[in-house]
């Protein structure tokens, strides 16, 4: 096994969590951006998901989801940047052994309402949602969403029935929603006891023409929304861009302009409520760049318009991928925007996507980028 380099973070540091399906590698930079140093391969050879930062009640432990297609998914973390990683005797996320279903997968590790410092969540496959509530040390299913009566309807997509997407609303510590892929977005008011799908407008472009518009069963992608106003929520479908002003009661279509509306990333700008990123591909059956030009949308108005930005990135013979968490940003000003493509390309812009430049282009295929300010 290669031994990993690893990185000397300090305060203020801006850290890339770059998860592979090789390894999971951490890249730090100071608030400039203008040069990476690379810290990993750490569990080279496992699939990493899915990564995370939690500077809650003072800590500064980095989370990793390490797949195996032989063991299993199991969580691992680190409070020293990487240097060294827990390793479970036993796996904490895991159904209890009356429930008829065993972890496939960790999708997402995602922290809890801002008031719940200790509260932490995971998405997993088959879908289903677990939640902690001492910092990660034990788990429990999330009951409400396991035993909802659509559960056994609830069919794979093209990368499995899994649970993929974790909003705590910020202004409502009783609300969450979950994305499923493909059981669409789920709602709750009530810490997670009772669940309501909110697909009101969302399509199914893989159903008969006449049952499009389900009330759930869609092959949702993403959602992302913004901590300043948590009734707006943007969504990234298979075929679909769409956006809520309502919780997620009704959805509108926001495709104006784009190549294509299909894709799997998309990202909130943490400085700007109005303002968001998505990766267009071509389509479902051709999953690269349209055109073979590699650019990212961005609107700065709700979803409106759209403008590519292309500055920096190839526009020739650019037949790239990024996946559904291959994009990320940071809350520096101005903004930081990221993405891996599943070529092993991440790339990187520290002026809210103007310009662009490739931070890392031999990495294993990337299927994760999660962004992170030290403490």
């Amino acid at each position: 096994m290669p031994q990993p380099n690893h990185i000397e973070a300090a305060p203020g540091d801006v850290l890339l969590l770059t998860g592979t399906m090789k390894g999971a590698f951490i890249l730090r930079s100071d608030k400039q951006r203008r040069q990476w140093e690379v810290g990993g391969p750490y569990f080279p050879g496992r699939a990493i998901y899915a990564l995370a930062y939690d500077d809650r009640n003072g800590r500064s432990r980095l989370w990793a989801a390490v797949n195996s297609s032989y063991w299993g998914s199991y969580l691992s973390s680190s409070d020293d940047f990487g240097k060294t990683w827990t390793e479970p005797e036993t796996y904490g996320v895991k159904f209890p052994e009356e429930a008829d279903s065993s972890v496939k997968q960790i999708w997402q590790i995602a922290m809890g309402h801002p008031e719940e410092p200790d509260t932490m969540y995971c998405g997993v496959e088959p879908a289903a949602l677990f939640k902690s509530t001492d910092a990660g040390e034990s788990w429990s299913l999330v009951k409400g969403l396991y035993d909802h009566p659509h559960r056994s309807q609830w069919m794979p997509g093209g990368g499995g029935l899994c649970l993929h997407t974790i909003l705590p609303d910020p202004s409502n510590n009783q609300r969450l929603f979950i994305a499923i892929s493909t059981g669409g977005v789920y709602r709750t008011d009530d810490g997670g006891a009772t669940w309501q799908p909110r697909n009101q407008g969302v399509r199914a472009q893989f159903l008969p023409e006449d049952q499009r518009f389900p009330e759930w069963g869609q092959c949702v992608h993403k959602i992302v929304s913004h901590h300043s106003n948590p009734q707006r929520l943007f969504l990234q479908n298979h075929w679909g861009l769409y956006k809520t002003e309502n919780g997620g009661d009704s959805w509108t279509d926001m495709a104006h302009g784009v190549p294509s509306d299909f894709g799997f990333a998309m990202e909130i700008d943490p400085n700007n409520a109005d303002s968001v990123y998505i990766i267009p591909l071509e389509s479902d059956e051709f999953r690269c760049t349209p055109e073979g030009k590699l650019r990212i949308y961005r609107s700065q108005n709700a979803g409106e318009s759209w403008q590519a930005l292309e500055n920096g990135l190839p526009q020739e013979n650019a037949l790239e991928t990024v996946l559904r968490d291959g994009m990320s940003a940071d809350n520096l000003q101005p903004t930081g925007i990221y993405f891996g493509t599943r070529s092993g390309k991440l790339f990187g812009s520290a002026d809210a996507g103007e310009s662009w430049t490739a931070i890392e282009e031999s990495l294993p295929p990337v299927v994760c980028v999660k962004t992170a300010i030290v403490n």
